[in-house]
């Protein structure tokens, strides 16, 4: 994280940085027992602070020397996982223009220094001072001096000073002191490092978290949201500074539905009776009306019996109830359409979006038993979803029985057990001309002549009287049509044009009058070309034909011919018995000779 960054953030001044001590000289009790070089320097001593507390102090006055170099090293101090360390020392120096005689050597400040190590090391040898590799961390200066006189009248003037380093990598350090010609006392010394500490910020608990080597780094703290919130933006964290101050967070937590903020770091369980329908920093609210809720942290109130909510109602709008049923209808009937009418319902259920829905049934003579309309009715503006009570209802049967039922609904009519409120009205429609003829084919075309068929009308009403037929030329326009009327419904146009597109329309005609014309078809009459071509087609048939019919002819003349001679031969047949004898012997053809019998002594002879 750079410097750019932290100066866009602000900071969080509500909550200190936590400072863990690591070592105070103001709180021991016995000797501290560092180590001081040369054994002429520094003494170790026992003293009062400002507040009059016994405290152990260090204390060197070498002003009269010159080139004075005098080290004081504290014992090993552990970090105790701490990248840096902060030092708070608290001392006093004597002005040098207050000590009489002093040499130009003498000093108003120290320097501080220190030691890095993984272990305790021995303090005591000479070379440990001259070779040991010394970082040092500043000079310091005091903001106040003291002379004789203050001395003596026992008035202290205390400098207090804070140095910090780091980063540091190893188990431990030492801290050292130099003096190079001071009269001081270091009345206490307080190493530390800080932490900022932990918090709950924007509903999201974060843990304390120790502060990064610099002084300008931004160390990266995880959040979790408390108890019954949930996150709004990932992923939450806030930056730890250099000074164990927390920058403002980015992501945030809320509390979940059905819990309400209580002083900024708790979410609450909506009380019974109240509720919270969705996640965010609003409070619980009260039940709408019709609506309850009988425990805690809930997130939606229940309709009470009877009302419902829609399934586009939010939560905090009141529960409602279904509309009544519609009144006052009214209907004109215009031969096979209708209009109906009807009064808006009383009761509402509380609710502006009731609509209207029309359920149409066509009944037979004793309305004991009634059937759907059909498909084609048509219902303007629409059949279900009226906004409108009026709706007009057309291509129905003519004298035909209808029932229609206006049913009221709205939002909840759907969440209802009960079937939706309606009103039921009766209407008979009047004898109405057919409806159109749906399409017409052509049977056959010559060059003057086309012959054209079609079905009869889907809705008769009534016995179909005859047809009437309007044609025209395809490039003239209606002006100059021509009709023709057919009795059937099959008609044959005469007296075109050869080769010519004709538009034909048909309209069918009861007692009540014509009915609408049919769409415009297009049938075209034959070409001189096309006449011949279709009769060339057609020679080879027409031949077949022909010479089928001959050879059929000729068979039944052979055959009756043959049935005839059969017949001849039986009739010139030889007949004979007891009483007669015919004989066709020598005769002439045809001529029949008779023998009595009786004019032989023996009638067997004759036979014979």
């Amino acid at each position: 994280m750079t410097v750019d960054l932290l100066a866009i953030l602000c900071l969080i001044t509500t909550v200190s940085a936590v400072e863990e001590t690591v070592m105070d000289t103001r709180i021991a009790t016995a000797e501290l027992g560092w180590t001081a070089y040369p054994a002429s320097g520094w003494e170790e001593v026992s003293g009062y602070d400002e507040n009059l507390n016994t405290i152990r102090t260090y204390q060197v006055c070498n002003v009269f020397e010159s080139s004075q170099n005098n080290w004081l090293l504290t014992t090993f101090i552990d970090r105790r996982s701490a990248q840096r360390i902060y030092v708070e020392m608290r001392f006093t120096v004597r002005d040098c223009s207050s000590i009489p005689n002093v040499p130009g050597s003498c000093k108003e400040t120290f320097n501080l220094y220190y030691y890095e190590t993984d272990s305790v090391i021995a303090t005591k040898g000479t070379a440990f001072w001259t070779e040991a590799p010394y970082l040092k961390v500043d000079t310091i200066a005091a903001d106040e001096s003291f002379s004789q006189v203050d001395f003596g009248g026992r008035l202290m003037k205390v400098n207090t000073e804070v140095r910090s380093f780091g980063p540091l990598t190893k188990n431990g350090f030492y801290l050292a002191f130099q003096d190079y010609g001071a009269c001081m006392s270091l009345l206490s010394v307080r190493v530390f490092y800080k932490k900022c500490p932990s918090i709950v910020q924007n509903f999201a608990i974060f843990p304390e978290t120790m502060t990064g080597a610099e002084s300008t780094s931004l160390v990266i703290a995880r959040g979790t949201c408390i108890p019954n919130s949930e996150e709004v933006d990932v992923p939450i964290k806030l930056y730890c500074n250099g000074d164990g101050e927390w920058m403002v967070p980015i992501g945030s937590c809320t509390c979940k539905s059905g819990y309400e903020p209580d002083n900024g770091n708790v979410c609450r369980a909506c009380p019974p009776g109240t509720f919270k329908s969705s996640q965010g920093t609003g409070l619980c609210s009260q039940c709408p009306t019709n609506s309850r809720s009988t425990m805690e942290a809930a997130t939606i109130c229940v309709c009470r019996n009877g009302y419902y909510r829609g399934d586009m109602d939010l939560p905090d709008v009141p529960c409602t109830s279904v509309p009544s049923g519609p009144r006052n209808v009214i209907s004109i009937v215009n031969e096979t359409s209708v209009i109906l009418e009807w009064h808006p319902p009383r009761e509402t259920g509380g609710r502006e979006d009731v609509m209207y829905n029309i359920i149409c049934k066509k009944c037979r003579t004793d309305r004991k038993t009634c059937s759907h309309c059909d498909e084609n009715v048509e219902f303007v503006p629409r059949q279900l979803g009226l906004t409108e009570s009026r709706v007009f209802i057309s291509n129905l049967w003519a004298h035909t029985l209808y029932t229609f039922e206006i049913h009221a609904v709205n939002g909840v009519t759907n969440k209802s057990p009960y079937p939706s409120q309606h009103v039921s009205i009766n209407i008979t429609t009047n004898q109405a001309a057919p409806s159109m003829v749906p399409i017409m084919h052509q049977v056959s075309s010559t060059m003057k002549s086309i012959t054209l068929s079609w079905p009869q009308p889907e809705q008769p009403n009534g016995i179909i009287l005859d047809y009437e037929l309007r044609y025209y030329e395809k490039d003239h326009t209606e002006f100059n049509s021509s009709m023709v009327k057919s009795q059937t419904n099959t008609a044959r146009i005469d007296g075109l044009r050869p080769g010519t597109v004709y538009v034909v329309q048909v309209r069918a005609r009861t007692v009540a009058g014509f009915g609408k014309y049919s769409g415009k078809m297009c049938f075209q009459t034959l070409t001189d070309d096309d006449y011949k071509s279709e009769l060339r087609e057609q020679l080879p048939l027409i031949a077949g034909s022909a010479a089928a019919g001959v050879v059929f002819i000729v068979s039944l003349v052979a055959i009756s011919i043959v049935c005839s001679r059969k017949r001849a031969y039986t009739k010139e047949a030889v007949y004979s018995d007891k009483l007669q004898h015919y004989s066709t012997g020598r005769g002439s053809p045809g001529m029949k000779i008779y023998i009595d019998p009786f004019t032989y002594e023996d009638p067997n002879e004759a036979v014979r």
